[in-house]
Order: structure tokens, then sequence, then C-alpha cells
């Protein structure tokens, strides 16, 4: 078993497998322990943390004298919702801020922030994968039974339409158009359905946006302006290029059918370690090769922002609501996550990857 560390006795796999940044302060305020997502939250080493002001490094927007105090007189949990924290290198995060006394040494606190945004993104994710399921079962059970029938009412229609006047063909015309529009929606329901598991293998993001980027040019972001601001210095992620591409693909998309009158999108590519996500093998990895695409058009309804990743949630009138919700199943099959953030003006869709694992040397003999 692996011994206790010092200078606190913290199991270390418990204390390393912790998905939320926590410290542990002692009766003079100072930092004695920090977990690894305390490292990333803060940016900093545990070394370098050691022994300094736990409130010089973080600023809450809550009086946390008063509240150490309590937890120490108590001796009990005490929980501060929704305030606002910094490590004063970033912009403010809405955290639920946990506080609870060691039981062993009453002077020492651990303290543990709960992003909000966080635990908002992994309800959005598990409620997407949810939806997704529906989906998929009633592709298979509708594809079938109504392609065919729709297809007998489109030719009877166009059959009808010979022989009929200029105003009752309208009507026919009508009905074929309709049929078509019901087709391709049950189409790209199959679509969502049947996608295979991703064949992952290291992939450079710059080349699946450049070629996401280039496809969009020629055909439905033709009135579009679209620029670049990567990173040239991002490792690659591990996914499947193709599906990799669709996903921007997607996404850009999305952006140019907001900004019917022409604009901007921009392709940004940043590092940044502050975000983990607890793998199905229960093993906490970073995701630190982030993707935004962003554009300058009139926004997401707020009405429906919250829940624009799940299947036929759409803000465009005639819309499938499709395309967003495979690329949040996409994603998440990568072991990756999606968010948006939209304000008239500018809207942000980030996807947040993994790193490739890197290769083993082998050994020379």
């Amino acid at each position: 078993m692996t011994p206790y560390r010092a200078p606190y006795p913290v199991p270390g796999v418990i204390w390393a497998s912790l998905p939320f940044p926590t410290l542990l302060i002692d009766q003079a305020g100072t930092i004695l322990e920090v977990n690894p997502a305390a490292e990333t939250f803060l940016n900093t080493s545990q070394k370098a943390l050691r022994g300094q002001p736990v409130f010089d490094r973080l600023a809450i927007e809550a009086p946390m004298e008063e509240a150490l105090a309590r937890v120490r007189a108590n001796q009990s949990p005490l929980n501060i919702n929704d305030v606002d924290v910094t490590s004063g290198e970033r912009p403010p995060l809405q955290c639920t801020v946990h506080l609870a006394p060691m039981h062993d040494n009453p002077g020492i606190v651990m303290l543990i922030l709960s992003p909000r945004e966080l635990a908002d993104r992994l309800g959005r994710s598990m409620g997407a994968k949810t939806a997704a399921r529906s989906a998929i079962g009633m592709a298979e059970m509708l594809a079938h039974e109504i392609k065919n029938p729709l297809a007998g009412i489109s030719g009877a229609a166009q059959l009808l339409s010979m022989n009929l006047t200029p105003e009752d063909q309208e009507l026919t015309d009508l009905i074929v158009e309709e049929t078509r529009r019901i087709v391709k929606l049950l189409e790209q329901v199959e679509q969502f359905g049947n996608i295979r598991p991703p064949d992952r293998k290291p992939v450079n993001i710059h080349d699946a946006l450049d070629r996401a980027r280039k496809s969009a040019l020629v055909g439905f972001a033709a009135h579009m302006t679209i620029t670049e601001d990567y990173d040239p210095s991002l490792p690659p992620t591990f996914a499947d290029s193709d599906q990799l591409m669709q996903v921007f693909l997607n996404l850009i998309k999305n952006a140019a059918e907001a900004c019917r009158d022409g604009g901007t999108i921009r392709l940004h590519t940043f590092y940044d370690l502050s975000l983990r996500l607890r793998r199905k093998d229960g093993v906490s990895g970073a995701l630190p090769l982030n993707v935004e695409i962003i554009d300058d058009g009139p926004g997401i309804k707020p009405e429906i922002a919250a829940n624009i990743f799940e299947p036929f949630v759409s803000g465009r009138e005639n819309g499938t609501g499709l395309g967003l919700a495979l690329v949040s199943k996409i994603i998440t099959d990568h072991e990756g996550w999606i968010t948006v953030d939209s304000v008239p003006g500018r809207t942000v869709f980030r996807v947040s990857l993994p790193m490739a694992p890197r290769e083993k040397k082998k050994e020379s003999r």
C-alpha cells in the first residue's frame, strides 16, 4: 500500500483522483497540500504553492475568513454556493465552495472548489447522450416504416400534377416538397443512429480544420470570411480524422447559416490545462487542446441555449436540430467536451480534446 504523504496524511491515490481543485489550509491560512486538479486550476506546481497564503493565490467573492472560523469552531462542513472564484490569471468562474474540517486535526480545513460550469456541462452531456439513444431507437423504428410510404406519396403527387391546372399544381408541388423534406430529415436521423465508433489515431487538429474550412468556403460558407488564429505548437489529438473533420464542418455550417447576410467566422486554437474529465476507466484525464468556432451572428435564442446539443432542438426555421446533436455525440465518443457561449453578436462553440498518447520508444538491443 502506498504510504501517506507529509506534511498531512492523505492517501495518494484518492487525493490525486479528486476531480475538483482541493486544498488543505492550516490555522494560519497557508496552503499545506493541493491536489493535481488544484495545480491545474492555479497553473502552479504543488511545490510552489506549499506555504503560500491561500488568499494570495485564490480570490473568492465571499467572507472566507469568517467561513473558515465557523468550520473550525463548529467542526462541521460548510458550503458556499454560486460565488466567483479566480486565481488572478483567469476570468472569474462561478463555483460552489465546500469547506470541511479534518477531524483528526481540527485546525486544518479542506477547501474544495466545484465549478458550476463543469457541473452544468456534465449535466448537459449526460442529457445529450440520453437523447441520442432515444434518437437512435427512433431511427431504427421509423426509417423503413415512413420512407417507403413517403416515396409513394411523392410519386403519386407528381403523376397527379400532369393533369392539373397551374393553381392545383401548386398543391401537388407542396406535397412533393414536404415529402422530400421529411425524407431528408429521416436520412439525417439514420446517419445520427448509424455513426460508427471512432477509429482513433494521432491527428493534427489544424489539418482537420483546414479540410473543413476549404470545403465550407466552396459551398455553404461562400458568403462568409473565415479567419484563422492558430497555436502552431499544439500537439496531436487522439481522434478519428474523418469524424473530427465532420465536427468542424458542422460547426462552421451552423455559424454560416446563422449569418445569412455574411460575416466573419474565426477559427481559434489554444492550449489550456484547466479542464479535466474522468474517463470511462475512472482515470481523470486532461483536455488541453481547444478549438473555438466564433461567429458574429445574432446569437442563440436564450430559451434553447441550454438544450442546443439535444436532437431536434434548432434555432432555425425548418432546421432539423440534428447537426449539433451529432457533433455532441462524436465529441463524447472521443472523450472530449463541447460547450457554447452565445450573446447577440458573438457565439463561441468550444471543443476540448485530449492529447494523443505518447508512443513508447522501442528499446534497442
